[in-house]
């Protein structure tokens, strides 16, 4: 029996392979980083090379789900802007039935539950979409939930989702990262792993800071572009000094 052709059908060894298919299409989407600050979450996005005629603004990695909310995502794009869409309606319903905003926390569980539900019955498939969704709690602390297509969701400190390098990315952010961090050094931090699958710098990034509130700050090109100048530059000092000197 070909355990992949049915969404609802485990295998002998228990696994779902439209699932799994899902999470390869998230493997295979652009890069998406989440650092949390002292005061402050940064989203960093790989922006995949645009056609010479096709306008940028139409395409956007990172997107407000609410006032206090911002959501990145890797994987396929037509899937996301479905569940964005739910999730803002989602949002605005709680809104006017509860008559404040939601929390990030219900925001993530409500996508990752969308997401699960998908992977439960016949006649649809799993998204094929990870998100990062950053904004700040209810007692005013910077939080970064990840939901992936099985439908868990999770808070993390930093976090990478899509590309083929998010275990030596994660793995450079655990290195890295560290508890209070500045606005200013968790930046850093974001545009740094982004560099290790960017080549062309800052034109191939978006970078989002979300402040306190859940006010949403996209960095200009020439900002990033000074921190990524700064970054390989110290890279190259680095590299001169570690090289042996000639006799």
């Amino acid at each position: 029996m070909s355990y992949d052709r049915a969404i609802t059908v485990f295998s002998p060894d228990g696994h779902l392979f439209q699932v799994e298919y899902a999470m390869e299409a998230v493997r295979r989407g652009s890069t998406a980083v989440g650092v949390r600050g002292k005061d402050c979450v940064v989203v960093a996005v790989e922006r995949r090379a645009l056609a010479k005629l096709q306008d940028s603004r139409t395409i956007r990695k990172i997107v407000s789900v609410d006032d206090r909310s911002v959501l990145a995502f890797a994987g396929l794009t037509a899937d996301a802007r479905v569940l964005i869409n739910k999730t803002r309606i989602e949002a605005q319903s709680y809104r006017l039935t509860c008559e404040d905003a939601p929390s990030v926390e219900y925001l993530a569980r409500y996508i990752a539950q969308t997401q699960q539900r998908y992977t439960q019955r016949g006649g649809v498939r799993p998204f094929g979409i990870a998100t990062l969704l950053a904004g700040f709690s209810d007692e005013g602390k910077p939080v970064l939930y990840q939901t992936d297509p099985a439908g868990t969701h999770s808070e993390w400190k930093a976090q990478v989702i899509g590309g083929r390098n998010a275990k030596s990315l994660r793995e450079f952010l655990e290195k890295n990262w560290e508890e209070g961090l500045e606005e200013e050094k968790a930046v850093r931090i974001g545009i740094q792993a982004l560099l290790e699958v960017v080549d062309s710098g800052a034109k191939n990034m978006e970078i989002c800071v979300v402040r306190p509130g859940g006010a949403k700050s996209i960095m200009e090109e020439k900002d990033v572009d000074a921190i990524v100048k700064a970054i390989e530059a110290e890279a190259d000092e680095g590299k001169t000094k570690s090289s042996p000197t000639d006799q």
